[in-house]
């Protein structure tokens, strides 16, 4: 079992940035995959980006490539996502997730096994 908790959500203006972080416990060792989603209300839940847990491949989607950054700590309990310059179209909240299984690492939500509880982010114009 993996654990994960989401902190860093908050307000800000477009342009702005913001850090995410992914505190994990438990079975840390198990990961092969982590990512970071958002969902928008009333929309499905997308992926945003991941990262391979040995060798630190990162993966982003379109819509948050060259604005956002994922990366882990050296020890691999903590991820974070870098947020910058960010756009009203960025609010939802953010969830982290863990894949235990040691396959090619995609932003595809349903791939993930682990899931924290969320954090809201919500960016003004």
């Amino acid at each position: 079992q993996v654990q994960l908790v989401e902190s860093g959500g908050g307000s800000v203006q477009a342009g702005g940035s913001l850090r995410l972080s992914c505190a994990a416990y438990g079975y840390t060792y198990s990961v092969h995959c982590m990512g970071w989603f958002r969902q928008a209300p009333g929309k499905e839940r997308e992926g945003v980006a991941a990262l391979y847990s040995v060798g630190g491949r990162t993966l982003y989607a379109d819509s948050v490539q060259g604005r956002f950054t994922i990366s882990q700590d050296n020890a691999k309990i903590t991820l974070y996502l870098q947020m910058n310059n960010l756009k009203p179209e960025d609010t939802a909240a953010y969830y982290c997730a863990a894949d235990p299984r040691v396959r090619g690492c995609s932003i595809r939500p349903p791939q993930y096994t682990y899931w924290g509880q969320g954090t809201q982010v919500t960016v003004s114009s």
